[in-house]
């Protein structure tokens, strides 16, 4: 007999307890010692449906939510077809935490601020009525859109998966596109992603890859390694010659919400990938900044991050790992 977990029963445990589900635990850990969350947690990791990748009809890709990061950036399938994905998962937080921490976790983990995590503070998302950081100390707030939150959504891999078309699965509901865990950041003032504590979140799928198509991502971090990045981006690319195809660009840490980026996909179509070109499109982000008094500096940031990504995707092939 199987004594693998029923996710129904799963589910139904954390409506019963009010508690939360816990995937490899690094970020539930954490906050349970900075004592900001309490539980109870109800663990997922018996289910084997939920770990491991697999091929999909029309050569896309399943992959298990429970499948750790340092899994997905060695994965062969996922290095050759989605290259940007694999160096985001194998370049994110430290390798310690890439062996425990799984893809469902860092797309549903909770956001970084200071004043959230200190169990000593009131803020927005823990029930408080005000965000202590609007007036406090901000520098790594957001640069684009706002709210009553100012904190950026944390997931490097929900960034790339934007630039890839993914679809996340929900036990026993029809999937969705991941950017609709998120929404456009005006409900995640108690939260960081608009899934309910009994749902569960299963696997990722991703589109096939479209031919010759070539990926970039780059994260501009303080400091070389184990760093929340002050801002990051992924771009994808398919050139006829010289000519752009198809864009798909998404950044991340500048927004309550991981971010698409249609105005630099637009200005990128049905032309030439060149230098002058690259650069318009990376400065039509520009219109989208609203800074705060702390995060002027993300504004520029934000430009020639998205540049960056431009201009190696227009040079580097989706044969091997993006640069």
């Amino acid at each position: 007999m199987s004594t693998e977990p029923d996710l129904t029963d799963l589910s139904a445990a954390v409506r019963a307890s009010g508690g939360e589900l816990r995937a490899g635990g690094t970020d539930t850990g954490a906050r349970q010692r900075s004592g900001v969350s309490t539980g109870p947690f109800t663990d997922l990791d018996g289910a084997a449906d939920l770990h491991g990748t697999r091929p999909l009809p029309g050569g896309g890709l399943r992959i298990g939510a429970l499948t750790t990061l340092a899994a997905l950036a060695a994965d062969p399938q996922v290095r050759a077809g989605w290259p940007a994905l694999a160096v985001s998962a194998g370049t994110a937080a430290t390798p310690q935490i890439r062996a425990a921490g799984t893809l469902g976790g860092n797309l549903l983990q909770r956001n970084r601020c200071w004043y959230y995590r200190n169990p000593h503070v009131s803020c927005l998302q823990k029930g408080g009525a005000g965000c202590p950081a609007r007036e406090g100390d901000h520098h790594f707030g957001v640069v684009s859109g706002g709210g009553p939150c100012i904190t950026p959504h944390p997931s490097t891999l929900a960034m790339a998966l934007l630039a890839y078309d993914a679809q996340a699965e929900i036990h026993g509901e029809p999937a969705r596109a991941v950017a609709d865990l998120y929404g456009d950041g005006d409900r995640l003032h108690r939260t960081d992603h608009l899934l309910p504590p009994d749902r569960i979140l299963t696997a990722v799928r991703l589109p096939a890859p479209l031919p010759g198509e070539r990926a970039a991502c780059h994260r501009a971090t303080s400091r070389a390694h184990a760093e929340w990045p002050l801002v990051e981006a992924t771009a994808r690319l398919a050139l006829d010659g010289a000519t752009v195809t198809h864009a798909a660009v998404a950044a991340g840490a500048v927004a309550r919400v991981p971010l698409r980026l249609p105005e630099v996909e637009a200005a990128l179509i049905g032309r030439e990938a060149t230098p002058d070109t690259l650069a318009a499109a990376a400065a039509t982000v520009l219109d989208r900044c609203r800074p705060l008094p702390q995060t002027a500096y993300k504004t520029t940031l934000f430009r020639d991050t998205v540049l960056e990504v431009l201009e190696q995707a227009a040079g580097t092939p989706t044969a091997g790992p993006a640069r």
